[in-house]
């Protein structure tokens, strides 16, 4: 499997950007630079790619509704030219939350504007006259001035197809990434529990696949710790869990408490999400299932995460993006070199 790394800077931007080197040479392959509703990731990803030479860089994610689809396109060819050809273009919806709340705009149709957006990117990609008429949007504008043109991009794009790495958990957009994509990131993602909640969008997407764009990438996410003595490390992802589960989405609207559900924990889910929006956080972060923190976790001994691993493996993933738990730089870089060593 190929080892990803979100990235964190909680001790300086730069200076985690410095130990990128370190992490490459210990095996780190691809670095994700999420963008919620912080600093965006495009500065970001453009002074990584900048600071290193053979590192992977994705978005994780850009959402679909905070740029154009063009400029979307745009960004990615750019990134991907800086880069010299190492971005992966990360997208997903977010939420209503998210999209409603800090961008101003509906939120609406997110699995056919991300059908949209990533068919009119490839066009854009590949310098074809930008002239598409689709449900949500339409290039040329319909109903503007009437003097918009179809325009093609000026550059000449390093790649005519950018990876897309799609984030969904729904079954239409898993099958939408399942199709379309070059890769998906699910979120919570429970090997044991994946085939019974994903395998049947996932064959309908592939069922519809192009051939060209190659095997799935599935991406799952993971703190990571190795030792006798980290379990505990677990309990760091509570507040993780309580704020995804409980407070991300009200109630009957919180795709991820959806997802908590579908993965057998239904009264804990409801009772995370009456706890968090009561305004009882810390209640809704100890509610969380301890074998949910043990299943979705890289945290243990050195045969467990062995066994884990094999366990996302033998369930389709290909690159597990993980977060090293521990006090020192050097102790992180050790523990991408075991991870790596472990999945290999």
């Amino acid at each position: 499997m190929r080892v990803g790394m979100g990235l964190n800077y909680a001790g300086g931007f730069a200076e985690t950007v410095t130990e990128l080197g370190d992490y490459e040479r210990a095996g780190l392959e691809i670095v994700f630079v999420p963008e919620a509703y912080s600093f965006d990731a495009v500065s970001q990803l453009g002074y990584i790619a900048a600071k290193t030479e053979r590192l992977q860089i994705a978005s994780g994610i850009l959402v679909l509704y905070s740029r154009t689809p063009a400029l979307t396109a745009m960004t990615a060819a750019g990134l991907d030219y800086i880069s010299d050809g190492r971005f992966t273009l990360g997208l997903g919806a977010s939420g209503p939350q998210v999209i409603e709340g800090w961008h101003g705009v509906p939120y609406d149709a997110p699995v056919g504007r991300a059908r949209e957006i990533i068919e009119i990117c490839r066009m854009v990609w590949r310098r074809e006259p930008l002239a598409y008429s689709g449900r949500y949007y339409q290039l040329p504008l319909e109903g503007g001035t009437g003097l918009g043109k179809p325009l093609k991009l000026i550059n000449h794009p390093v790649r005519d197809r950018i990876p897309i790495a799609l984030a969904a958990i729904g079954p239409a957009n898993v099958a939408l990434a399942a199709e379309l994509a070059e890769a998906w990131e699910p979120i919570f993602y429970l090997p044991e529990k994946a085939a019974a909640i994903w395998a049947g969008p996932l064959a309908d997407g592939r069922a519809k696949r192009d051939p060209g764009l190659g095997p799935l990438d599935v991406i799952a996410s993971a703190p990571l710790a190795i030792g006798d003595g980290v379990t505990g490390l677990r309990e760091l992802a509570r507040p993780y869990f309580a704020l995804y589960i409980g407070g991300m989405g009200a109630r009957g609207r919180n795709f991820y408490n959806d997802l908590a559900r579908r993965l057998g924990y239904e009264s804990e889910a409801g009772a995370i999400q009456d706890a968090y929006l009561d305004g009882r956080k810390d209640e809704a972060a100890a509610l969380v299932p301890a074998d949910l923190l043990e299943l979705t976790s890289l945290i243990g001994p050195e045969g467990h995460v062995r066994d884990r691993l094999a366990a996302y493996r033998e369930s389709g993933v290909t690159t597990v993006n993980v977060t090293p738990l521990a006090p020192t730089h050097a102790e992180r870089v050790r523990l991408i070199e075991q991870v790596r060593a472990l999945g290999s």
